[in-house]
């Protein structure tokens, strides 16, 4: 099933098997080049691409280099990444990013400080950001203070004007980055969200920054072009487990199906050296949400096909393995070893560790 063509549930795909977004930080002045369009072109086996966190405003970042949608000359160089990608006969989202606390002063306009749900710090995170010695480095998350309803009206605002970008630049959707201890997790976490406003307490109260983000951009673009990205029980950037967190999750479940979004990213952060998703949870979250699922977070072929058999996801997420396999598709499909990736060039850097990978092939043809 894994490589077979998908026309479903809103999408024509060649394969079910998707790119899932990757921070690369390759990117100083935040517009995507000609060297992303490569990057994304060698990728383009998979039948979804789902770019990089992508920033909706100056004060979004919390990684240097980031490429962002807020600008027209962003939304032009993205065009040259999406005319890539629809070459290759792919479709392509891109994330939506707005990171919250999970920043540094130095990532910042004027060195402000960053904004989340609440003024509680993740003291033992880190940002990639300028050290003391105005190095490039990971330094520690500044205390961000808690936004103002009128700002997170703005916010709202900014993540709709870049899904409208992301439309003008040739994107076939956007995916809200709603995971990952990031801002709109922020606001569904009880431990985080401390505000006494109509934005928390209750599950209804610390979902409606998701929904009225989410909502803004069906109207800007059509629901059918508006996806989120969501961790349950994910637990990085000190985000903690909560009583309610079940039932937060089955509510936006039930929710954005109300709304027919055009998929549902469930990531496993257990990849991530964090939390496993429990045995049961994606068969509960399938009878909650009928639409589209996208499942990403250690799978391998294997996992892939049985989950797909299984009726749990419709597409299967591919994040790390395709930094150093741009050729991934093939490889999975034939049962190639996997190049292991240098990991010290992830982030950061220009065309080594980023487009020299070779693919299967090429590398027979060395030996």
């Amino acid at each position: 099933m894994l490589f077979e063509p998908y026309s479903e549930k809103g999408l024509k795909l060649k394969n079910r098997v998707v790119l899932a977004p990757m921070t690369r930080a390759r990117n100083p002045d935040g517009v995507p080049n000609a060297m992303n369009a490569l990057y994304y072109r060698q990728r383009a086996g998979a039948g979804l691409i789902i770019t990089e966190g992508t920033a909706i405003s100056p004060t979004s970042t919390g990684v240097l280099h980031i490429p962002g949608l807020y600008t027209a000359e962003q939304t032009e160089g993205w065009k040259l990444v999406t005319e890539a990608a629809h070459q290759e006969g792919s479709v392509i989202y891109t994330q939506l990013w707005h990171v919250g606390r999970v920043s540094h002063v130095t990532n910042q306009p004027g060195g402000i400080a960053p904004v989340s749900s609440s003024a509680i710090a993740a003291a033992n995170s880190t940002a990639w950001a300028y050290d003391e010695n105005g190095k490039e480095n990971f330094v520690p998350c500044s205390p961000p203070r808690a936004l103002s309803v009128e700002e997170i009206r703005q916010v709202v605002y900014d993540f709709a004007r870049a899904a409208t970008n992301a439309v003008e630049a040739g994107f076939d959707g956007v995916e809200l980055h709603g995971a990952n201890g990031y801002l709109i997790e922020q606001f569904l976490n009880p431990f985080i969200n401390v505000r006494t406003d109509h934005y928390a307490g209750s599950i209804e109260n610390r979902s409606r920054f998701l929904l009225e983000t989410i909502d803004a951009c069906i109207a800007a673009i059509g629901a059918d072009r508006v996806a989120i990205r969501l961790t349950p029980y994910g637990g990085l950037y000190e985000m903690p487990h909560y009583d309610e967190l079940e039932a937060t999750y089955e509510y936006l479940a039930r929710e954005l199906e109300k709304r027919g979004v055009s998929y549902i990213h469930i990531m496993d952060q257990k990849s991530r050296g964090s939390f496993a998703i429990p045995d049961g949870f994606l068969k509960r979250f399938r009878s909650w949400y009928k639409g589209l699922i996208i499942f990403a977070g250690g799978l391998d072929k294997a996992k892939s096909e049985a989950y797909l058999s299984e009726g749990l996801i419709d597409l299967a997420g591919f994040g790390e393995p395709f930094i150093a396999n741009p050729d991934l598709v093939e490889r999975l499909k034939s049962d190639w070893p996997l190049t292991e990736p240098e990991r010290h060039l992830h982030y950061g850097g220009a065309e080594h560790g980023y487009v020299d990978y070779p693919v299967y092939q090429d590398l027979q043809t060395v030996r």
